[in-house]
Order: C-alpha cells, then sequence, then structure tokens
C-alpha cells in the first residue's frame, strides 16, 4: 500500500504524466525515471544552482535528488502537494546538505581563546545582576526591530547560519539578507549604546 493516490491532488494533462511517472518508479520502471528527469531536471537544477553558486555542485546534487527519487518513490503523497514541489523540497535539502559537507572549517593557531571563560558559580551576585539586566536590555533591543530582521538576527547569531545559509532556508535574495542583518546592527547599536 502506497501514499500514492493520482486521482486526489494533480490536475492537468502534464501533472497526470508526471505521476504516471512516479507510479512506473515505483515499479522499477527506469524509463519513468528518465522521462521524470528530462521533464523535471532544468527546475531542479536551477534551484540547486541558485542555492550552491557552482555548476558542478548543483549537478551533483541533481544527481542525488533522482537517486532519492528512485529509492523513496513510494513515500511520495499526492494528498500533501504535487510532484514538482516535492522534487524541489528534496532538491533544497540536498543542496543545503552539499554546503555543509563542503563548508570547511578554519583550524587556529591559538583555539583556547575561543572558548568561553565559565562564569564562576561562587561570584559576585552584583555580576549576576548585571548579566541579568543585559540581558534584558538585549531582549527588549530585539524586540524594537520589525520582525523580519529579529528573524534573520536570530538565525545568523543564535542559530550560527551564514547570509547564504540564510538566504537559501529563507529563499530571500543574499543582498537583501544582507542589508536586513546590516540595518538590525546598527539599529541595535544605537539602543544599546
Amino acid at each position: 500500500m502506497t501514499n500514492f493516490d493520482i486521482t486526489q491532488s494533480e490536475t492537468g494533462s502534464e501533472d497526470t504524466q508526471i505521476l504516471a511517472w512516479i507510479t512506473g518508479i515505483i515499479e522499477h520502471d527506469e524509463q519513468s525515471l528518465l522521462k521524470l528527469y528530462e521533464a523535471t531536471l532544468s527546475r531542479v537544477y536551477g534551484l540547486a544552482l541558485r542555492i550552491t553558486q557552482n555548476s558542478q555542485a548543483a549537478e551533483e546534487v541533481a544527481e542525488d535528488v533522482y537517486w532519492q527519487v528512485w529509492r523513496e518513490a513510494i513515500r511520495f503523497d499526492a494528498q500533501r502537494g504535487n510532484v514538482m514541489a516535492w522534487l524541489l523540497v528534496i532538491t533544497r535539502s540536498r543542496a543545503l546538505d552539499y554546503l555543509r559537507k563542503v563548508d570547511e572549517a578554519v583550524p587556529s593557531e591559538s583555539p583556547e581563546l575561543f572558548l568561553m571563560e565559565e562564569p564562576s558559580r561562587d561570584g559576585d551576585p552584583q555580576d549576576l545582576v548585571s548579566a541579568l539586566q543585559m540581558n534584558l536590555r538585549l531582549q527588549n533591543a530585539l524586540q524594537q526591530l520589525e520582525p523580519i530582521q529579529r528573524q534573520f538576527v536570530a538565525l545568523a547569531f543564535f542559530r550560527g547560519l551564514t547570509h547564504e545559509e540564510i538566504s537559501a532556508f529563507t529563499g530571500i535574495a543574499l543582498g537583501t539578507v544582507k542589508s536586513h542583518i546590516r540595518r538590525a546592527l546598527t539599529h541595535l547599536r544605537e539602543i544599546l549604546d
């Protein structure tokens, strides 16, 4: 029993054809995979290229996408969306995985400089009060940002995403992401100074 039901979600002859190819892939028909590949590669490759910014990486991602479709076509659920959306979600996921895989850490000659000093448990209560007050000031300052700026700052500083990763994650242009973060940091500096 599969989650696959042609009559439930797709409309139009092209969508019906794509669903028929998925049915063929479930039955391990290589021609169905080839036809799906030919019909959808430009969009899959285009998204992979937009995320990875590298044609060789985009080709590798596209290959991974169709390999995953071959292995997991039975998991496609037409009630949750159409085939193209499913392919693009897989593409986005594979492209982000690729970027994480190739993101090399730069070794440091003094890694101990990056270690945060553990706060003393027997410290001065005034230090604790100061830290709490600074935390409240920061929270209040963050609340004064526009929602999109607050989201980008949270993704960058609390989740550790790069500008490129934020752009890929949100689907918003890289330049727009950078502008919002720059304005947010300027605004935070003004509030906290």
